[in-house]
């Protein structure tokens, strides 16, 4: 008899199944720009047969992209199973804008493609080859469900995808030969047997705890106490006019920024890269809220910062390892030193207490329990929160698809709930790339918030007596009185540290 292949969901990965709904789409995504002028075609276009066959060629080092979704039979929980119909026809998809194709063009294109669901009848992933783009360069869109990866191994997967060798060679692939899924007699089964052992499993694990730990007391007492603030973390949100209810349609824009910029503020602040992107998110809300009539003294926002669990071994997984602090962003602080104070005592604080621990210890729990309950892990991440900000590190050199340059790679994370607007970073190559993620409805004028971003990072910069990259003035000497310097080493953080929806790692923090 042929065996046959399936893979359980993990409780987090099949929680992103059950927060999807027609308005909430749960898919992470990403608009990268490109030099064109190595993969131009004989007739002047891209040449779209290279990259499909470049992308057949790293098939069978990622598993999952020819894998759908099959669900137990009476459960709310899915398996992974091989695509036996799997067409690369479906996920590698070719477009153009009119030329010459505009930078605006391109993010109403992503946008267009953002606010589209992905078929669930099939491996849960796109990719869009967009050619016509100005100044001879190109443009690949790419869509992936979140209960495929997270930060870590999205940040895996496109190094997969691309190489750091500008004269790459596709090499052939061994040939995909599906395995059979499984009758649903035999998953309901393994399921059945599953949740008998579940007990054993409990006990054996609660043996080895004990074991382990040298005080045992204050441990339990310690994870209690995470554990109840994780559930109760998000609960006094303001509502603002960042906030409304949900839309199916979606507006992208983005902002570039030298990566040495950030580290300069970081350096000069004497804080984590965390904490210096916080504070510039808190002064650009502070501004976009005054615009639009709010008070931020009266306002209580809060964000969701995703926080990877991802251990060393783990690496190169695909699915999810990943947490979530939940911060009061201080946008009834005027001066931006003082902000950065107040961010940089929470973030602290979040890391002291092992905050990362409750969402954790929450999965773990949501193993043993039915599908139905899941949600409550989902509602501890994304909770009754304002918006989110994900920083994700990514590598620091040049990467090619078949020796077209990577300009820029501008990620996009899903909006939870009523959030008007979700923030990504990720730094590559020297830059640190922000993607904003908008619902129309209820933020048309995301330009203006971009602005404000662009502005802050500047005003900050001024406080701290820091010289911009692009700035030809000397540096400011650093203000007498104003030396809220937080406590941190400045040598405490080197890289951009944190995550996309999400995660990359806990230490030193995350944002």
């Amino acid at each position: 008899m042929t065996k046959t292949y399936s893979d359980r969901l993990s409780a987090q990965d099949n929680s992103f199944l059950l927060m999807e709904t027609p308005n909430c789409h749960m898919h992470v995504s990403s608009t990268m720009l490109y030099e064109a002028a190595e993969l131009r075609g004989e007739n002047g276009g891209i040449d779209f047969e290279k990259i499909k066959r470049a992308t057949e060629s790293y098939l069978h080092l990622i598993p999952r992209y020819r894998q759908k979704l099959h669900f137990i039979p009476l459960e709310n929980h899915a398996v992974w199973v091989d695509d036996r119909h799997f067409s690369l026809e479906y996920h590698v998809r070719h477009t153009a804008l009119p030329q010459p194709g505009t930078e605006d063009q391109l993010k109403k294109l992503s946008a267009r493609i953002m606010a589209q669901p992905l078929d669930r009848t099939r491996p849960l992933w796109e990719t869009w080859i967009v050619e016509g783009l100005e100044n001879d360069r190109f443009a690949v869109i790419t869509k992936i469900h979140h209960c495929m990866i997270d930060g870590a191994s999205g940040v895996g997967i496109a190094q997969i995808m691309m190489s750091d060798n500008p004269s790459p060679k596709i090499v052939e692939a061994p040939t995909f030969v599906p395995r059979p899924a499984p009758p649903n007699s035999e998953l309901l089964r393994d399921e059945v047997l599953r949740r008998t052992s579940l007990p054993l499993q409990i006990l054996k694990g609660l043996n080895a705890f004990v074991a382990e730990t040298e005080d045992l007391a204050t441990e339990v007492t310690s994870r209690a106490k995470i554990l109840w603030q994780t559930l109760g973390q998000g609960l006094k949100a303001s509502p603002t006019p960042m906030n409304g209810p949900p839309s199916p349609h979606r507006k992208f824009d983005w902002l570039e920024t030298p990566l040495a910029d950030i580290k300069a503020l970081r350096k000069g602040l004497g804080c984590s890269v965390n904490d210096v992107v916080l504070t510039v998110v808190t002064g650009a809300v502070r501004d976009f809220l005054k615009m639009r009539g709010a008070r931020p003294e009266d306002l209580d926002f809060k964000i969701s910062a995703p926080v990877s669990i991802r251990k060393e071994e783990e690496k190169g997984r695909m699915g999810n390892r990943v947490s979530s602090w939940v911060i009061g962003l201080p946008i009834d602080e005027a001066d931006p030193l003082l902000q950065l104070q107040r961010i940089h005592q929470t973030t602290q604080e979040l890391k002291e207490t092992n905050q990362a621990l409750g969402v954790e210890m929450i999965m773990k729990v949501a193993e043993a329990a039915p599908a139905s309950l899941l949600s409550l892990g989902a509602q501890s991440v994304s909770g009754p929160i304002n918006s989110i900000v994900t920083n994700v590190p990514g590598p620091q050199f040049p990467l090619y698809l078949q020796g077209a340059k990577l300009i820029s790679l501008f990620p996009q994370v899903p909006l939870l709930g009523e959030m008007g607007l979700g923030i990504a970073l990720m730094s590559y190559n020297g830059k640190v790339c922000w993607g904003f993620n908008a619902n129309p409805d209820v933020i048309p004028d995301l330009a203006e918030f971009v602005t404000f971003v662009r502005n802050t990072i500047k005003s900050v910069a001024q406080a701290a007596g820091v010289k911009l990259s692009d700035s030809k003035r000397k540096p400011a000497s650093k203000p007498a009185k104003k030396t809220a310097k937080a406590s941190a080493p400045a040598s405490s953080v080197e890289e951009i540290e944190t995550v996309l929806p999400g995660g990359d790692r806990v230490e030193p923090t995350s944002a």
